[in-house]
């Protein structure tokens, strides 16, 4: 089941109570439908559960039956209305055009706040879709209809979310691409178990990210440990074979032997290992005076 398919299943687990609520969320799933015009209603969709609630929700918003229904084992279940007194009440209250001309929301359906995220909730069962959160964060709702399209975007703008628009294959988008601005409306619109799901997912993401910046970082630490020691072990090979590391001071050549015996070991490591220990700037110190010491034969 695609994420997607989850988010529906868990919008349609809410109860249909309310009528004023049932019409909006009819409201929201006509103007996101396949068509929705003043001579058919046609509604398509893949999910068993949106299917399952679609009759119960028509029948509380406007007390009407679909005029048909498709074979309910098909993976595409489509459910029409071709009755013209039907069309006319769900033309007159949903598409809120009398002139037939274009579409348009009705937001006197939507004056309390449940109302709206009834219909935001019709409207995304009907036209919305969500990417799994392990590939991405996206949500939109997408509707043949312009006008619905931008009143959608000022409806959510109103309620203090920030959508963008796109137009793609002649059907108008309305969409997110914010984690925490998904998370929010899956929340508002009743999908809450999915909307976790989300922020588990992110919080998997960032420990996983952390994880390799971490071991990315102390692999390019250890190249340069592992360089830099290659470095130190040639200067001295090079003052031995001239003869001069016994000419050495002491503390050099206690830097000398313990870098020979530990190539492996960081600079603090070997530092805690000098009798007495000494600090880290202090072997680097003398390390960088093995190197110069050796250029100076060179030259």
């Amino acid at each position: 089941m695609s994420f997607s398919s989850q988010v529906k299943a868990e919008l349609c687990r809410d109860r249909i109570q309310r009528r004023c609520c049932a019409q909006a969320e009819a409201c929201g799933v006509l103007l996101y439908c396949n068509r929705f015009s003043p001579q058919e209603v046609r509604i398509v969709t893949e999910s068993d559960t949106f299917a399952r609630r679609l009759p119960t929700l028509f029948h509380r918003a406007f007390g009407l039956e679909f005029d048909s229904r498709g074979d309910p084992d098909s993976p595409k279940q489509i459910f029409s209305v071709t009755d013209r007194q039907k069309l006319s009440l769900l033309w007159d209250l949903c598409a809120f055009d009398p002139a037939g001309l274009a579409h348009h929301i009705n937001f006197g359906l939507m004056e309390e706040t449940h109302c709206r995220q009834a219909f935001l909730r019709g409207a995304f069962l009907a036209g919305g879709s969500v990417t799994d959160p392990l590939k991405g964060y996206h949500l939109e709702f997408s509707t043949s209809h312009r006008s619905v399209s931008r009143e959608l975007a000022a409806l959510l703008r109103e309620a203090g979310s920030a959508p963008k628009e796109a137009i793609r294959k002649g059907n108008h988008i309305v969409y997110f691409k914010q984690s925490e601005a998904v998370e929010d409306l899956l929340t508002v619109i009743g999908a809450p178990i999915c909307a976790m799901d989300i922020m588990n997912a992110k919080a998997e993401k960032n420990l996983r990210n952390g994880v390799n910046r971490r071991v990315n970082c102390d692999a390019a630490n250890l190249g340069k440990t592992v360089d830099a020691a290659m470095e130190q072990r040639q200067a001295i090979q090079a003052l031995r074979a001239a003869g001069v590391f016994d000419d050495l001071s002491p503390k050099l050549q206690e830097a000398a032997l313990l870098r020979e015996a530990s190539p492996e070991l960081s600079l603090s490591q070997l530092a805690d290992l000098c009798d007495p220990p000494v600090t880290k700037s202090s072997l680097s110190h003398r390390l960088r005076k093995l190197i110069e010491l050796s250029q100076k034969l060179e030259g």
